[in-house]
């Protein structure tokens, strides 16, 4: 009597954790995808900010306040990208905090658009009014003001305010799981209550959002947000149970 067994062929490995470097690739590529888009920006808005009135009435190129704008809604879409590209794994370690960081990506891409908007605005007030003289020229540099005021406020609340809470979320999901270097999450976890407390002094005028000490509040975090890309776009996950299906 003969008999017929049949052994299944292994999974190697490196099959079963594919969909996990996927999901890993895909996140630390948006992660740095945001530093690539959002840094030009200050550059790219600086003639805007320092004279809105002046920008608003008098005629002249636009294309690195549109390259700006354009660059904004790449960064506010890459944000909330690295939330739902990681949300797979983040959920696992805790729904809460996965569905707390989508929320505040959401959030923080918001106030970029509504940034973005208003930039825009002045775009068009300058293409079809520039040259105005008198009252009208006046009125429309108070126009001009008030629009970049309002971006800078969001500029303050989104990429100021909101990383600080992105990083309690997503630091204490990847120091829980160890799922990258518990060095990296610390960095972010250290990071959060410095940038938002510098938020906060700059909110009641202690100090410019871009200032020495704003920028020194803010290192921290983007530290562990360009770490973190670099680990994941590199590394991917470490191996735990979280790792293998």
């Amino acid at each position: 009597m003969t008999t017929d067994v049949r052994t299944a062929a292994p999974t190697p490995t490196h099959s079963r954790r594919d969909p996990m470097r996927r999901i890993a690739l895909a996140g630390g590529l948006l992660y740095l995808v945001t530093f690539a888009a959002s840094i030009p920006q200050l550059a790219l808005f600086a003639d805007l900010v320092a004279d809105p009135a002046g920008f608003v009435g008098t005629p002249g190129s636009t294309t690195a306040v549109l390259w700006g704008s354009w660059l904004e809604v790449i960064t506010a879409l890459a944000g909330i990208g690295t939330a739902v590209a990681l949300y797979p794994v983040t959920r696992r370690v805790s729904r809460t905090a996965a569905i707390g960081f989508v929320t505040s990506r959401v959030v923080e891409a918001t106030m970029i658009l509504v940034g973005v908007l208003c930039v825009l605005s002045v775009v068009a007030l300058r293409g079809d009014l520039a040259g105005a003289v008198g009252a009208r020229a006046d009125a429309l540099g108070v126009v001009g003001q008030a629009l970049v005021e309002v971006r800078q406020w969001s500029f303050l609340v989104g990429p100021g305010l909101i990383p600080g809470v992105n990083a309690l979320f997503l630091g204490y999901v990847m120091y829980r799981s160890r799922l990258v270097p518990r060095v990296i999450p610390a960095v972010g976890l250290a990071g959060a209550p410095l940038i938002i407390l510098s938020a906060t002094v700059t909110i009641l005028g202690g100090w410019e959002q871009v200032s020495i000490a704003g920028s020194l509040c803010a290192l921290p975090i983007a530290l562990w947000e360009f770490s973190l890309g670099i680990w994941l776009t590199v590394k991917g996950f470490r191996p735990t149970t979280l790792t293998i299906d």
